[in-house]
């Protein structure tokens, strides 16, 4: 029974900890399926991650206190931001909500891994050294790849192809949160005293923040497609500012081609609408029935794509909603 306590302890507050930040994502925009795969990868990059200390430790000879305080945040901040970062340059993290949910998820997959080993090595360890782990190891390992998720993102947001200097400012607060809280300064009870009181305050704030910035997003959004599928659908399309411009570019392109650019800009319309609607529903707690017909759309928009080309894609830009949240949102359609 001691035994079970002390693994409880030791595991229990950080999956907790995930699931709260899941119950709070009122839109649901992380998928379980994508969660259980992000906890699984922070798995995997705990056992590299030990791989790689144990090298530092037996073939560079580097000191067990230089690891601990130094090499081990780093080593461990790099690699469990690795997977964040592909996550944002292939546009599956849409805002500041899911950018900490996947965060926190691979920070819990590597907090559990690592306190499991430790619970192996220490069985005869006290109580109150797997509360310090759990409730403030843990949680620190979820906090910091969720606020250098959550920073990054909101330096990237802005930005068509994201730049490694972009991801710098969140890493590096990462680094020094982990060091230090390596270090205990303080004691190691004060220390995760505050790691329970920070990081759940601040994945509060940027909680909120980014439901603001989601409703914001899909009023004026739904309304602009709406409207432009209005225009479409009507006879005045050709009178419309986006009818014109698309007139304009017909000493550019073949007619075949201005063709499929206005058949890109309908089909991405209604995708984009249908998007939307589904973050509404799921807001509401309607049920989103699977729609057969979502993933021949995507399909057709894709060979559209291919076939309008780079260079008259890029003059849709002016008339097309690209935003990154414009784009993240086709995931939405992808995961139904």
């Amino acid at each position: 029974m001691d035994l079970a306590v002390k693994l409880l302890v030791g595991v229990a507050p950080v999956c907790l900890f995930l699931v709260t930040l899941v119950y709070l994502d009122s839109y649901k925009l992380v998928k379980l399926r994508r969660i259980l795969g992000v906890v699984l990868v922070g798995c995997c990059v705990a056992l590299v991650c030990y791989v790689a200390n144990r090298a530092l430790l037996e073939y560079v000879k580097v000191s067990r206190e230089l690891l601990t305080a130094v090499a081990a945040p780093i080593v461990e901040e790099l690699l469990k931001g690795a997977l964040i970062v592909w996550m944002i340059r292939t546009r599956k993290i849409g805002f500041l909500a899911d950018a900490a949910i996947q965060g926190f998820a691979i920070g819990t997959g590597f907090a559990l891994v690592e306190n499991i080993y430790y619970f192996g090595a220490l069985p005869d360890a006290a109580v109150v050294l797997w509360l310090i782990r759990g409730f403030g190891t843990a949680i620190m390992h979820g906090g910091t790849t969720a606020l250098f998720a959550i920073i990054s993102k909101g330096l990237t947001q802005s930005l068509d192809r994201p730049k490694v200097r972009s991801f710098l400012p969140g890493l590096l607060l990462a680094i020094a949160i982990h060091a230090l809280f390596n270090l205990f300064l303080l004691s190691p009870l004060i220390s995760t005293l505050l790691v329970l009181v920070i990081l759940p305050y601040l994945l509060t704030f940027f909680f909120t923040r980014s439901e603001r910035r989601l409703q914001a997003w899909l009023g004026t959004g739904f309304d602009m497609d709406n409207e432009v599928l209005r225009l479409i659908n009507s006879g005045q399309f050709t009178q419309s500012p986006i009818g014109l411009y698309l007139k304009s570019l017909r000493m550019f392109y073949p007619g075949e081609v201005l063709a499929d650019m206005l058949c890109y800009l309908r089909l991405h319309t209604e995708l984009s609408l249908r998007a939307k609607g589904i973050l509404m529903m799921r807001e509401s707690g309607l049920p989103v029935k699977p729609d057969p017909t979502i993933r021949e759309k995507l399909d057709e928009l894709k060979y559209l794509r291919e076939a309008i080309g780079k260079t008259a894609m890029l003059s849709l830009t002016p008339i097309l909603r690209s935003s990154e949240q414009d784009l993240w949102q086709m995931q939405i359609l992808e995961e139904v």
